[in-house]
């Protein structure tokens, strides 16, 4: 094996970039880890933990955490690019001029560009046109970071236009703890992980407001159909929204307590402001920039998000998180399904 062939570079060392970096580096990887903040940098470097992001885990010997872009992405086998979606094009921009033709590049950022609407893939390919379209790949499913890190069984999906690059992708991450599906819908896992984040601040608001199991249930339930209707506006397979990166992340991060995006919507149920919850965190919620996109999405495509919508209206326009749920439960009534087989109407 090559040196390239035992290099991966990973963009971004927050929490789940960093849990991928473990995952690599137990497959016998040597990672250069690519971090922003130099108390992170430190911390990985110098104690084997991300105390800022992931503490209590140890980093193995094989990262090393690197404020050096071109060190990242050159001569590497894959790189994973897991920085906010909003930094992508950014990074990748200033990272096209050190990467090769041959490198598999993967993203495991989640989210939708506001005005563009472009999905992650998207904004990679216009960010790397050096780079082979087949060599963009995705990577989404319900894989908190912390359990990754600690070698708790998870199961995701990459998904690439090529079969035989996203098995290579597969192979390269596949531990007994860490499990890798592959999809040919690029869009569909992308899309699927963007929007799941919206709907789990809706599914935070209703915990927030204490409005019991039923209620809950019910939005995540509606929120799936309304994940669905979008992402297939955009071209995606309806059955990926019922695997790993539609209904498995979207139960996952609306239910699980290490969510930060339920976690944010519990406390604007609470009657906090965004400005409040999001002072002085250094996480990112990434539901909050993509719910204005998603509506954009919905004007767009001429799709019914409700749930979006009134999540976007308790976020940017300040609606009482009570009123919201009014409006949502006195829609006028219709069938469970698209198409009404009783009144013919869809």
């Amino acid at each position: 094996m090559t040196l390239k062939e035992q290099s991966v570079g990973v963009i971004g060392a927050g929490a789940f970039g960093t849990s991928l970096a473990i995952v690599l580096a137990d497959a016998g990887f040597k990672v250069d880890l690519w971090a922003r903040s130099e108390d992170v940098r430190i911390s990985i470097n110098e104690q084997r933990e991300n105390s800022i992001y992931l503490r209590g885990v140890r980093v193995p010997e094989s990262i090393r955490a690197t404020d050096d872009l071109e060190r990242t992405v050159r001569d590497k086998c894959m790189v994973l690019g897991v920085t906010p979606s909003h930094a992508i094009r950014q990074v990748f921009g200033e990272a096209r001029e050190f990467m090769d033709r041959e490198t598999l590049v993967v993203c495991g950022s989640k989210g939708i560009e506001e005005g563009s609407l472009a999905t992650v893939d998207q904004m990679l390919a216009e960010s790397l046109p050096d780079l082979p379209r087949a060599h963009i790949m995705v990577l989404s499913g319900p894989s908190f970071a912390a359990e990754v890190a600690r070698k708790l069984p998870t199961a995701v999906t990459v998904a690439g236009s090529d079969e035989t690059r996203a098995r290579q992708v597969q192979q390269m991450l596949m531990r007994p703890y860490f499990r890798v599906y592959t999809s040919p819908d690029v869009v569909g896992v992308g899309m699927g992980g963007a929007i799941k984040n919206v709907i789990a601040i809706g599914a935070g608001i209703a915990e927030g407001l204490d409005l019991g199991y039923n209620a809950r249930t019910g939005l995540v339930t509606r929120g799936l159909r309304e994940l669905t209707r979008l992402a297939v506006a955009r071209g995606a397979l309806p059955i990926t929204m019922s695997g790993l990166s539609g209904l498995g992340d979207l139960v996952l991060t609306c239910t699980g307590d290490l969510s930060r995006n339920r976690s944010l919507g519990v406390e604007l149920g609470k009657n906090r402001t965004l400005k409040e919850i999001m002072a002085g965190n250094r996480t990112v919620a990434e539901g909050v920039k993509t719910a204005r996109s998603v509506v954009q999405l919905a004007e767009k495509y001429e799709v019914e998000a409700p749930i979006c919508q009134e999540v976007y209206n308790v976020i940017y326009n300040e609606k009482d998180p009570t009123e919201g749920l009014h409006d949502l439960m006195t829609r006028p009534p219709r069938s469970e399904h698209e198409f009404d087989p009783f009144s013919g109407v869809s």
